[in-house]
């Protein structure tokens, strides 16, 4: 019997962010979820470099290609919608953790005991999964310069409302993280070189 898990993975192309928002370039959770990895496993990088500790930014990117996976059986959920109240809030964290199985059942049997804490939240990785989520919010950030670029103002208060959350969650690293690498998104291609 073959195993689905991959096909169904590949999928994340197909599944498009930002659905209430006018786009003027859909991105995908594919694209996203890479995005995301990048950033997570440089900011642990940075981490254990600024703290001297040994952090493993290798397994950081792998929950971050994987965080956003569950959203190829639940579609991606807007922001406003998912944090709207806590009862839609705790639904969709139930949804979410659904999905999770289903996907984990469509690897062999074998196989699900090494992907079990990678699609699921575990306490081991509690550490790794904050650096997770403020690569999520900084490749938000990115995406909201990128659609304000291209004179999309649709983006301007998302930015602002990202930028601050970042903010809130008091990251040294996500700070310098900012400081270092997003500035450049502003530019154009002759301006990176």
């Amino acid at each position: 019997m073959s195993s689905h898990f991959f096909a169904m993975i590949s999928r994340m192309k197909y599944i498009n962010r930002w659905g209430l928002m006018n786009n003027t370039h859909n991105e995908t959770i594919s694209e996203h979820s890479l995005q995301v990895a990048m950033f997570t496993h440089c900011m642990i990088l940075m981490h254990n470099d600024m703290f001297g500790e040994n952090l493993n930014a290798d397994h950081g990117a792998i929950l971050a290609i994987y965080h956003d996976a569950g959203e190829i059986i639940t579609g991606d959920l807007p922001t406003p919608v998912k944090y709207y109240n806590d009862k839609i809030t705790n639904a969709y964290k139930e949804v979410e953790v659904v999905a999770e199985e289903q996907l984990l059942s469509m690897l062999p049997e074998n196989m699900q005991i090494y992907y079990k804490n990678i699609l699921h939240f575990s306490e081991d990785d509690r550490e790794l999964w904050k650096y997770v989520k403020a690569a999520d919010k900084i490749s938000a950030l990115t995406k909201c310069i990128s659609e304000i670029n291209m004179g999309n103002s649709e983006f301007s208060d998302a930015y602002h409302t990202i930028k601050q959350s970042i903010e809130n969650m008091n990251m040294p690293v996500a700070d310098k993280f900012i400081e270092e690498f997003i500035p450049s998104f502003r530019l154009t291609l002759d301006k990176l070189k």
